[in-house]
């Protein structure tokens, strides 16, 4: 684009406002962050279950603190029926991974209401959140060299 007609930014139009805050509302009422995640657990307000979607051995090596281990392919009715009566925030490993969409449409189809945290387990270690397991991360450690899809 040249000067005279515009950026690509503003090439198409903005919405409406109205219509936009219905599209950010409706936007943030299926995901949240690391960064409001990591608010709620470290001011002691965490009133939702964390559900680590990855496969089990990935879940124990490094996960978020407070997290249970739901693999996609154990999100069954039995087991959902045993999870405490709290929102749910599915995560897998990062943006490269969907478990975690899958496991909240899984999880929604059931009946339960969930968001997925955007960003996964990778942006919440690049944030600088300390994780749990084997391998775990500390607040304002680096990161273990290894670091990668193994995780």
């Amino acid at each position: 684009m040249t000067s005279t007609t515009g950026s690509w930014v503003t090439a198409t139009p903005y919405a409406d406002p109205a219509h936009a805050h219905r599209h950010f509302a409706d936007k943030l009422a299926y995901e949240t962050d690391p960064a409001d995640v990591w608010r709620a657990i470290d001011s002691g307000e965490v009133d939702f279950l964390l559900v680590d979607c990855r496969p089990p051995g990935n879940y124990a090596k490094a996960h978020l603190p407070g997290a249970i281990s739901l693999p996609l392919r154990e999100i069954t009715p039995e087991r959902v029926r045993d999870l405490p009566d709290l929102p749910l925030v599915t995560y897998c490993w990062g943006p490269s991974c969907n478990a975690s969409t899958k496991g909240a449409l899984a999880l929604t189809a059931l009946g339960r209401p969930a968001k997925e945290m955007i960003g996964g387990l990778e942006y919440w270690v690049r944030e600088g959140h300390p994780t749990e397991g084997k391998r775990p991360v500390v607040r304002g450690e680096e990161r273990p060299s290894d670091w990668g899809l193994a995780i």
